[in-house]
């Protein structure tokens, strides 16, 4: 009782507390960042191992099972390790317990890469190691396309130009394009010449390494001038890899070009990319954990004239997959539902309380509980996102229950005969443990969530702290700033129903209007008579406690039954205003054939 008593003779306190509780709620909520769903911190390490020729059986046995064996010798934190092989790659996946210190396993699966690479097969590279987590998703696709330009520009544009261009967008990664072809220098051997040199073609690879180095020279000095010296130690065009000698064989030098063609060309596809019928290319634009999937595709946008103003004659470079519209549209559905749930309140209130200045007093503290919630969320570094915004909708009925029931108290008080802040403070002893039990009631529902694991705790953390801080927020309220305001707006207004005769309205019907005097007591009268309605079907429900006591037991177990045909699912299904294709060819078709069969569905 004594924060009731401070709040009623401090009251401008009390509104400068609530002025500041107010800003720094709108401050916090102008720097949270908006998302789809909470940041899921499940920390995750890729290992990808390549060696291209290498059957899919030889990478699992000679590549991915010793590399598994020294990951799970070495490095701390492991959850589990997932892993694939296919022919000339292997990619593990390796789960951290939350919490592990990401730097230092990665620093362990480097050394224990290079440890296992003395025992893989000889001239294997060391791997790629690439950090991600659940939160890295695709939120935007760049799609390039063009009708006069050939693959081989189109993905040598987007990955040495147009990637370069991505990376200064905070928060934003972007893997290799998919699609186009990869220019590379080929050397085709011809076998029947090879043998007849009586060569092998681990030869012909030796005289391309051994000719084929960068060796720095430095300079050198002539009379007053100094030169930097050059040695033509890589060949700088096609015909100079042609020759390259290989060895001396009878008294000649064999060169490349005499057991084999050089050609500038390509390496063999194994993804292609169509757009509108044409081959394209295309870069997955994904964000980090810790960024605004909303921040990463309006920077991507906002990059996009300048990227077309220097791309290539004919490229043209589109945003597609706008990920950013689907997180615009549900949240602005969430926070619509919000106001419109806000709405409702005030006119639920206004129909049983039947003053606007109780509906104000009510209402006031639901604002400044949300900006409590927003605070919070801001300090515990969590997001706008459908989770947060979902806690908060839901909390803003819990709210008002709390200063609905301190208002109402106030009425019942006053409608005995006793002083206005006789009232309020009567009001606020009666009903301060019931209030504060409820309160706690609602917030430790959410107790449990804390004991969740995996994404599911990442998910539904946030909006548990969203509702308990503005669940507790709104208690602190009723007893500070509905007090105060009820003092202030209800000193020149009567509690409606309780304790007033038929002389009584009349004598006040001239303060209201003819409608809403008829309104109220038409209501007053209407609730009278539930309340008697109720009253006997209670005592009726009572007297026959058997009877009832089997009713519900009945419908329990009806319940227990209907739960395996409602289902289960993990999210609920939503419509994100795309239509995805998926078409599986028969294993081992060639690509080519695939794109064919793709092409066919496309025409049809």
């Amino acid at each position: 009782m004594w924060i009731v008593r401070l709040a009623l003779r401090q009251p401008y306190t009390v509104a400068v507390a609530a002025a500041t509780i107010l800003l720094m709620g709108v401050l916090a909520a102008r720097g949270m960042l908006v998302d789809i769903f909470p940041a899921i911190d499940i920390p995750v390490v890729a290992v990808v191992w390549t060696y291209p020729g290498l059957s899919a059986e030889d990478m699992e046995k000679r590549v991915v099972l010793l590399s598994e064996r020294g990951l799970s010798s070495v490095v701390d934190g492991i959850a589990r390790i997932e892993s694939r092989s296919i022919p000339g790659m292997g990619m593990l996946k390796v789960y951290f317990q939350p919490g592990t210190n990401i730097g230092n396993a990665i620093a362990q699966i480097a050394s224990s890469s290079s440890t296992s690479l003395r025992r893989m097969p000889r001239a294997i590279q060391p791997p790629y190691i690439i950090q991600s987590n659940a939160s890295n998703v695709p939120v935007a696709q760049l799609t390039l396309s063009s009708a006069s330009l050939g693959e081989e520009k189109i993905a040598d544009y987007g990955q040495n130009f147009l990637r370069l261009r991505l990376f200064t967008v905070p928060g934003l990664s972007t893997p290799a394009p998919y699609g186009g072809k990869t220019r590379e220098i080929t050397v085709d051997v011809r076998p029947a010449q090879l043998t007849a040199k009586g060569l092998s073609a681990e030869d012909v690879v030796n005289a391309v390494q051994a000719s084929n180095v960068f060796i720095p020279a430095g300079t050198a000095r002539f009379g007053d001038r100094e030169y930097n010296v050059a040695l033509n130690s890589s060949p700088s065009a096609i015909a100079e890899f042609a020759a390259i000698p290989i060895k001396v064989v009878g008294g000649a030098t064999v060169t490349i070009g005499d057991v084999a063609d050089v050609a500038d060309g390509f390496a063999d596809q194994t993804n292609i990319v169509r757009v509108d019928g044409r081959r394209a290319a295309y870069l997955a634009i994904l964000k980090k954990s810790d960024a605004s999937t909303l921040a990463v595709v309006e920077a991507t946008r906002d990059l996009l004239p300048s990227i077309r103003a220097v791309a290539p004659a004919g490229l043209d470079v589109r945003l597609d997959f706008d990920q950013s519209i689907f997180v615009r549209a549900a949240v602005r559905s969430v926070v619509q539902e919000g106001f419109v749930s806000a709405a409702l309140v005030a006119l639920m209130i206004l129909f049983f309380l039947g003053s606007w200045r109780s509906v104000v007093v009510a209402i006031a503290s639901i604002p400044l509980a949300l900006a409590c919630a927003i605070i919070g969320l801001k300090f515990t570094g969590n997001s706008f996102n459908v989770m947060t915004l979902g806690g908060l909708s839901l909390s803003i009925g819990l709210l008002v229950d709390v200063a609905t029931i301190t208002v109402e108290n106030i009425h019942r008080n006053r409608a005995l005969g006793k002083p206005l802040t006789v009232s309020i403070l009567d009001g606020a002893a009666q009903i301060s443990l019931p209030v504060i039990m409820a309160t706690l009631a609602i917030c430790i529902v959410f107790f449990p969530v804390l004991l969740l694991e995996g994404p599911a705790r990442f998910l539904f953390t946030p909006m548990a702290i969203a509702v308990v801080v503005a669940m507790l927020a709104a208690w602190l309220l009723s007893r500070t700033l509905v007090k105060t305001l009820a003092r202030m707006l209800l000193a020149g207004e009567r509690a409606h129903g309780h304790g007033h005769d038929a002389e009584t309205d009349r004598a006040h019907a001239s303060r209201l209007s003819r409608f809403s005097f008829r309104f109220n007591r038409a209501r007053d009268a209407g609730f009278e008579r539930f309340r008697a309605s109720y009253a006997r079907l209670l005592t009726t429900l009572v007297a026959r406690s058997g009877r009832t006591l089997a009713w519900a037991g009945a419908i329990l177990i009806l319940t227990l039954f209907l739960g395996p045909l409602v289902g289960t699912d993990f999210f609920p299904s939503t419509d994100a205003g795309l239509m995805k294709l998926h078409v599986r060819a028969p294993s081992g078709t060639r690509i080519e054939r695939t794109e064919v069969i793709v092409s066919q569905i496309e025409a049809h």
